[in-house]
């Protein structure tokens, strides 16, 4: 599924419905500071039963570790088998936004998920995985494919600006992608299914599927034929 039909399939005038109020934002608040800090393992259990009122949806088998701050729970959507590890914040209280974490998805320690402004679409496909300190923001959308491997300290910015204002172009990672350490992926960008992008890379350009980019600004290095092979 590509940034537009993410767009498509999701209504926001449905989302506006799911959008921070004073009531959830107060029972937000009192379950994570109870529970929060409950250490392991007794504090997953807890957390794994008492978030449930805070999540939009929340699957089964989620493990939430300590200090995960989290604003504006009604926009998030998490699917079964989810690991968010220990300093994880997610800021969606932006109206109209929505963050939807598919099955089996890690998001390691320190990541930082946000929507920066309204109607911000972040989708986190099954089986990927978010190293720690990873950061990405609206206010354009974000979709990121299944089985996605994402290295530490990378950046995913859906906003640029331009001598117009700021632009909102959306970012998309397609699947089976892998990202290095310290990459910088700007706004507008797609990255071609089962691509490999080098650390400390800056992508400012559409990268196609399987090919692997490095460098700053990223450039393709070696491309696929055709077949999904190179």
């Amino acid at each position: 599924m590509t940034v537009q039909e993410l767009e498509q399939q999701l209504d926001i005038d449905q989302l506006s419905t799911t959008s921070p109020t004073i009531w959830s934002r107060t029972i937000e608040l009192a379950i994570t500071s109870l529970m929060g800090w409950v250490p392991r393992p007794v504090g997953v259990l807890l957390r794994r039963l008492s978030y449930r009122p805070i999540f939009a949806r929340m699957g089964r088998g989620v493990y939430i570790h300590t200090g995960v701050e989290l604003l504006g729970g009604c926009s998030i959507e998490v699917g079964d088998y989810v690991k968010i590890l220990r300093d994880v914040f997610f800021d969606m209280r932006a109206p109209n936004s929505l963050l939807r974490i598919g099955n089996k998805v890690c998001i390691d320690r320190g990541v930082d998920i946000k929507a920066t402004v309204c109607d911000c679409l972040i989708d986190i496909g099954d089986g990927s995985y978010l190293g720690p300190y990873v950061c990405m923001a609206g206010p354009g959308h974000i979709k990121i494919g299944k089985e996605c491997l994402i290295a530490s300290h990378t950046s995913i910015y859906a906003n640029n600006h331009r001598e117009h204002g700021l632009s909102r172009e959306g970012i998309e990672i397609q699947d089976k992608c892998w990202i290095g350490s310290g990459v910088r992926i700007l706004d507008g960008v797609t990255i071609g299914k089962g691509s490999v992008i080098g650390a400390g890379a800056v992508v400012n350009k559409d990268i196609p599927p399987f090919s692997i980019a490095v460098g700053v600004p990223a450039k393709v290095i070696k491309a696929s034929k055709g077949n999904g092979t190179a």
